[in-house]
């Protein structure tokens, strides 16, 4: 498996493709994956769940039941219960939005796929989002997996990042293109 170097460099990077390459020798890289995004919402809807994540002043051992107790309502895989488990003793809660970006990333690419995110100013219909996915599949050669995310300020266009590339399309952006071709 190629995995970039940005990524294995990385304090998350290293977890992640430990987590990886253990999911793998057990088979369960889709229940792992699947794991993480519940995580991922989690921290994204519970402001408790995040703020235990990155206080200092939780203790390990109170961090670690912490963990597996919400691992237990979420129902997550002993492997992915363990993985929290080590983050808590090894105090590496604070870097488990990382990881888990980290391990889609990982994940994507084991399956030749990438992932791209587009950023609207407004919600995208399932259709546009479809046309999008296969217009960049074909300039890819390799299925892109979207995520859509929405930024009124955009005022309209699109701007998607795909790997470290970034095709940015919006009219923000080109208003604030002619404001500075106006001043020179």
């Amino acid at each position: 498996m190629d995995i970039s170097a940005g990524i294995q460099a990385s304090l998350a990077g290293r977890y992640a493709s430990a987590l990886f390459d253990l999911a793998s020798e057990n088979g369960t890289v889709t229940a792992v994956e699947s794991d993480l995004e519940k995580l991922a919402q989690t921290m994204n809807e519970s402001s408790e769940f995040a703020a235990l994540t990155t206080n200092p002043k939780v203790r390990r051992d109170e961090a670690q039941r912490a963990v597996w107790n919400v691992a237990a309502l979420l129902g997550l895989s002993q492997l992915t219960t363990n993985f929290l488990g080590v983050l808590a003793q090894n105090r590496r809660l604070g870097q488990l939005g990382n990881i888990v970006r980290a391990f889609r990333t990982i994940a994507a690419a084991q399956r030749g796929e990438v992932t791209a995110e587009v950023t609207s100013a407004h919600a995208l219909t399932d259709q546009q989002l479809e046309t999008l996915r296969n217009k960049l599949t074909a300039r890819e050669g390799r299925t892109v997996k979207l995520t859509a995310k929405v930024d009124p300020d955009l005022l309209g266009g699109l701007v998607v990042t795909l790997g470290s590339k970034r095709i940015d399309g919006s009219i923000r952006t080109r208003l604030n293109s002619l404001a500075q071709a106006m001043k020179a």
